[in-house]
């Protein structure tokens, strides 16, 4: 918990073939992780709408982060690269809806990364910490 104790809430979309698997291998190796994530499994990192994304901002997630399987690894061919175009057009519409764009992340997370897991989420919370509550950003995006 931080000094103001704030503590985030982060949701994490990972693909089922990498990311998730990732996840999971950071799970059973029990490395040390912060608990404030929670983890939407999706088939693909591909299939995360950018309305997902503002709909978890909308129901209170200071952060966000989408995880998928590395470029050229994609079980569904191009997903990750479908992903990188939304994510990149997302980052220019948050910083329009004045929402930081650091709140948003995208990250490649293959298999067998479980510390990169660990290290990616860890780095992220802190962040996220350290921009504090978004509820300038809640407003944006029309929460109550």
């Amino acid at each position: 918990m931080s000094k103001n104790g704030f503590e985030p809430k982060i949701v994490v979309f990972c693909c089922n073939w990498c990311s998730y698997a990732g996840a999971d291998l950071a799970g059973i190796s029990r490395l040390k992780m912060k608990p404030q994530f929670r983890i939407i499994r999706t088939m693909c990192s591909g299939r995360v709408d950018p309305a997902l994304v503002l709909y978890a901002f909308n129901k209170g997630a200071d952060g966000v982060l989408v995880a998928g399987c590395h470029p050229g690894d994609c079980h569904y061919g191009a997903g990750n690269y479908k992903a990188r175009r939304r994510m990149a057009m997302l980052t220019n519409m948050l910083t329009q809806l004045g929402i930081e764009p650091a709140r948003l992340r995208l990250e490649w997370i293959s298999a067998s990364e479980g510390p990169k897991f660990q290290s990616t989420i860890n780095q992220f919370i802190d962040q996220i910490t350290q921009l504090g509550p978004f509820n300038k950003a809640k407003e944006a995006v029309g929460a109550k």
